[in-house]
C-alpha cells in the first residue's frame, strides 16, 4: 500500500487577499440558466480560494444599467430607465441569494460612487493622452452595444429586406453618423502582446487565450467611447462635455475598480480573476487592459473564461421561448441541485446542454447512488452498530481490505481535484471524485460489512472497513465544497468533523500513525440521507 503524506505543497497556493468577479449583467432582461452558470462557477472559485486560505476575500457581481439598449427597453415597457433597472437589478440580487451565491459586493452602475469612478477614469485617459474627439460613422449594434468593423458584418435577407448583421453575435446593424470621443487603441497591440505572451495575463481555456492574441495581431484601431446625447441620454456624462455620455462598455467595465475603493484603490487590487462569458472576451481581454494600461494601472492576473448553454441542443433564443427561467426551476429542483449540473455538465471550452432529463440522471447516478449510497449504509445501525466514526486502524487491517486503488485514488485526490477547479475545470474534478466514491462503494460491496457485523470477531475488520468507507467520504466532503456546500457540510456535520478541519489541506487520507484520529460518535440527530433519488 502507497501512502502518501503532505500533499499539501502540491496544491496551488492563493494570495492572502483575493479578488475574483462575475461580469456585471446586462438588464434588459430578466436572469436566465446562463447568469446562473456565471454566478455558481464563480462562487465555487471563490469557496476554493477560502478553503485553501485565502483571507480577506472579495467576490463582487452587480448589473449594468447604461446605454442605448436599456434605454430602448425601458421606453418600449412604459417606464423611466431608473425605474426599469431598479426592478431588474432587483431580480439579480434575488437570484444570487436564492442561489446561494458568497458575493461579497453587489455593484449597479447606477451607484453614485461608480458615477464618481467612471468620470475620474476618464480624467486619467484624458490626462495621459490618450483620448480625442472625431467624427465617426460606422455600423452600430445596440444589442451589442459595439460599433463594428467591416470584417464582422455581412449582408442577409431578412423578410424580403436585406440588412446588415454582425457575424459574431447575428444581431442586426444600424448605420450611425456622429462626433464622439476617441480612445487610442491603436497604441495597444505591442503591449497586449507582451503580456499575453509573457502570461503576465493569461485567459482559461487557452483556447480563448489564443483566440484574443489572434485578435490583436490582425490589428486594433481607435475606438469610440463616447455617445451624443441625442442618441444617448442614459448614461455617465462625460466630464467638462454635457453633450456626451461615456460608452456602456468603457462605464461597465470600470466596476471592478469602483468595488476596490478606485480612485483609492484598496489592497485587493489586482483582481485575481474575472470569470466571463465567451461573447464578451474581446471587451474584457482586449478593451479592459487596454483600458489600464493606459490609466497606468496593474491588470488583472487572468481572466477564466466559459461557454454558453443550449437546450435540449437548441440554441436559447426568445425567438424559440426556450430561455431558461431559473426561478421556474425551482419549482421543481434544489438550487444546489441545479448548480451540481452546472458545474458537472459544464464544459467551459465549449457550450452545454441543459437538459432536465439529464439532470434527473447525473443527480441520481452521482448524488443518490454514488455519493449517497456509502453514507446511508455506513451509517445503517445494522452494520455501524456502535453509530461511530472508528479510530484510525492498524496497517494489518487495512492491508486486509484489499484497497490500494482506493487509497492511491483517495492519497492523490485533492491534488488532482484542485488542478481541475482552479482552472474552472469543474466537470474533470467531480469526475475524478466520483471514481474515488466508486472504488470505495466497491471496496464496502466486496467486504460485506453487513456479515462482519453478525461476527463479533470480525468487528476489527468491519471498523476498517467502515473507517476507509468513511474516510472516503470526509476527503471527498471537503473537496465538494465549492460544488454543492450545503449537501457538503450536512455530510460532514454527520460525520462529526470539526469545523478547523474542513480546509483544503485537510483532505487527505489518515492512515499513518502519526496523522491517524481517534474514535468519535457520528452526530445521530442528523440523517444520514443527503439525497433522496428524482422518481
Amino acid at each position: 500500500m502507497r501512502l502518501i503524506s503532505n500533499l499539501y505543497s502540491r496544491i496551488h497556493p492563493v494570495s492572502s487577499n483575493y479578488f475574483i468577479s462575475t461580469p456585471i449583467f446586462y438588464v434588459n432582461a430578466d436572469p436566465h440558466i446562463g447568469h446562473v452558470h456565471t454566478l455558481v462557477v464563480t462562487d465555487a472559485l471563490h469557496r476554493l480560494a477560502r478553503l485553501k486560505g485565502a483571507e480577506p476575500t472579495m467576490f463582487t457581481t452587480g448589473t449594468d444599467e447604461h446605454g442605448l439598449k436599456i434605454q430602448r427597453a425601458a421606453l418600449a415597457r412604459g417606464f423611466e430607465p431608473q425605474q426599469f433597472c431598479d426592478n431588474i437589478s432587483k431580480r439579480f440580487a434575488n437570484l444570487c441569494s436564492t442561489f446561494n451565491i458568497g458575493n461579497t459586493h453587489f455593484i449597479r452602475t447606477t451607484d453614485s460612487s461608480h458615477l464618481i469612478a467612471v468620470q475620474h477614469f476618464w480624467n486619467q485617459l484624458v490626462n495621459n493622452g490618450y483620448i480625442y474627439k472625431s467624427k465617426y460613422s460606422g455600423w452600430y449594434s445596440v444589442s451589442d452595444e459595439t460599433f463594428l468593423p467591416s470584417s464582422s458584418i455581412e449582408e442577409k435577407d431578412i423578410d424580403g429586406i436585406k440588412v446588415k448583421i454582425s457575424t459574431e453575435s447575428g444581431h442586426v446593424l444600424e448605420w450611425f453618423e456622429e462626433e464622439n470621443y476617441m480612445f487610442k487603441l491603436s497604441q495597444f497591440s505591442e503591449p497586449l502582446i507582451n503580456y499575453y505572451e509573457t502570461e503576465k495575463i493569461s485567459i482559461k481555456p487557452n483556447i480563448f487565450h489564443q483566440l484574443v492574441v489572434h485578435l490583436i495581431k490582425q490589428g486594433l484601431n481607435d475606438i469610440s467611447i463616447s455617445r451624443p446625447i441625442s442618441r444617448l441620454s442614459w448614461g455617465v456624462p462625460v466630464p467638462s462635455d454635457e453633450s456626451q455620455r461615456i460608452y456602456v462598455w468603457l462605464d461597465a467595465l470600470v466596476n471592478y475598480l469602483t468595488v476596490a475603493g478606485y480612485p483609492n484603490l484598496s489592497q485587493f487590487w489586482p483582481p485575481d480573476c474575472h470569470v466571463i462569458g465567451k461573447d464578451i472576451i474581446k471587451f474584457h481581454g482586449i478593451y479592459w487592459p487596454a483600458f489600464l494600461l493606459a490609466a497606468k494601472l496593474e491588470l488583472p492576473k487572468r481572466i477564466i473564461c466559459h461557454s454558453h448553454w443550449t437546450v435540449d441542443g437548441v440554441k436559447m433564443s426568445k425567438s424559440r421561448q426556450n430561455i431558461v427561467d431559473p426561478f421556474n426551476l425551482l419549482q421543481t429542483y434544489s438550487q444546489e441541485w441545479i448548480r451540481y449540473f452546472l458545474l458537472r455538465q459544464a464544459v467551459p471550452h465549449d457550450d452545454g446542454n441543459f437538459s432536465e432529463s439529464q439532470m434527473c440522471y447525473f443527480l441520481n447516478m452521482d448524488l443518490a447512488d454514488t455519493f449517497g449510497n456509502l453514507l446511508s449504509r455506513c451509517c445503517a445501525p445494522k452494520i455501524n452498530l456502535k453509530q461511530i466514526y472508528p479510530k484510525t486502524p492498524d496497517h494489518k487491517h487495512l492491508s486486509q481490505l484489499q484497497a490500494d486503488n482506493l487509497i492511491d485514488s483517495l492519497i492523490q485526490l485533492s491534488s488532482k481535484v484542485d488542478s481541475c477547479f482552479s482552472e474552472a475545470h469543474f466537470y474533470d474534478g467531480i469526475d475524478l471524485i466520483m471514481s474515488s466514491l466508486r472504488m470505495a462503494n466497491k471496496m464496502v460491496q466486496d467486504s460485506k460489512p453487513w456479515e462482519l457485523a453478525k461476527d463479533p470477531e470480525k468487528h476489527e475488520q468491519l471498523y476498517s472497513v467502515i473507517y476507509l468507507a468513511f474516510e472516503a467520504l470526509r476527503v471527498v466532503g471537503i473537496l465538494m465544497q465549492p460544488v454543492i456546500p450545503q449537501m457538503s457540510t450536512k455530510l460532514l456535520d454527520k460525520l462529526s468533523i470539526p469545523t478547523e478541519e474542513r480546509f483544503w489541506s485537510y483532505a487527505t487520507p489518515r492512515l499513518l500513525p502519526e496523522n491517524s484520529s481517534p474514535e468519535r460518535p457520528l452526530n445521530t440527530e442528523l440523517e444520514s440521507i443527503l439525497f433522496n433519488r428524482i422518481r
